[in-house]
């Protein structure tokens, strides 16, 4: 108990640390710059009090337990030798790590929105909500496949930079015929997708099952499986949207 204490008292001090610029950025700002008084300063301070404590428990509960349940998973997997459920439980993860996104929540609501300005779809709630949850699925189940090649590339030890640049290659191309309206959509939610759910779980499953495979190195094989969920979800948008042309 005094162990966790200590180590929660830690992470809070690291995280008072990396907010502390920020906060003197705004400050300088509003000082030099705005040249006006800032108004509800006590609102501000416990709000950032908050953001201290949250980002503490937060750090905490990631090395606590999601961290150890990622890559205790990953070796039990990996030692049942089946290649199946590894790659079913590599696909469920990204899958569900990312419809339950916060970030992904807003940007849909947002390019639904969006959308019906652009006259892409019609005004009214159920359009609305049936965009936001297409695009949502669509980009869970991006990154669900997003994991599934970056567990195959540690099994097979393909090259990481080849597969992502030719990865990018493709978006490229696909970019050149999508529509317009889309783009920006699609490149943006190569960026929501690593977020605060997504990347602990992710991270903890390629470095726990690179470790636990002989002739792989946890550092140089673990690591790479945000990459893939960073470009699989701006490809797979792209698509939706020249897929919803002919809908």
């Amino acid at each position: 108990m005094k162990n966790s204490l200590i180590a929660l008292s830690r992470d809070a001090l690291f995280s008072l640390r990396d907010l502390v610029p920020i906060v003197v950025v705004i400050a300088v700002f509003q000082v030099f710059v705005v040249k006006q008084p800032v108004s509800g300063f006590w609102s501000l301070l416990i709000g950032g009090l908050l953001v201290v404590a949250g980002l503490a428990f937060f750090i905490f509960g990631l090395r606590i337990a999601l961290f150890p349940i990622g890559e205790n998973l990953a070796h039990a997997l990996a030692k049942k030798g089946s290649a199946f459920w590894l790659f079913t439980f590599s696909f469920v993860l990204g899958f569900g790590t990312t419809i339950a996104e916060p970030a992904l929540l807003a940007v849909a609501e947002e390019a639904a929105e969006v959308a019906v300005g652009a006259g892409v779809i019609e005004n009214d709630e159920a359009a609305i909500e049936s965009y936001a949850l297409g695009l949502r699925l669509v980009v869970a189940l991006s990154v669900g496949v997003a994991l599934l090649l970056g567990v195959f590339r540690i099994l097979t030890n393909w090259s990481l930079p080849v597969m992502i640049i030719g990865g990018y290659v493709l978006v490229v191309i696909v970019t050149t015929i999508a529509p317009p309206e889309i783009v920006g959509v699609a490149y943006d939610s190569g960026g929501v997708t690593t977020s605060t759910v997504t990347v602990p779980l992710v991270t903890a499953l390629g470095v726990g099952l690179a470790s636990s495979l002989k002739g792989r190195n946890a550092m140089t094989d673990g690591f790479g499986l945000i990459a893939f969920a960073s470009l699989t979800p701006i490809l797979f948008v792209l698509l939706y949207g020249i897929a919803r042309q002919w809908i």
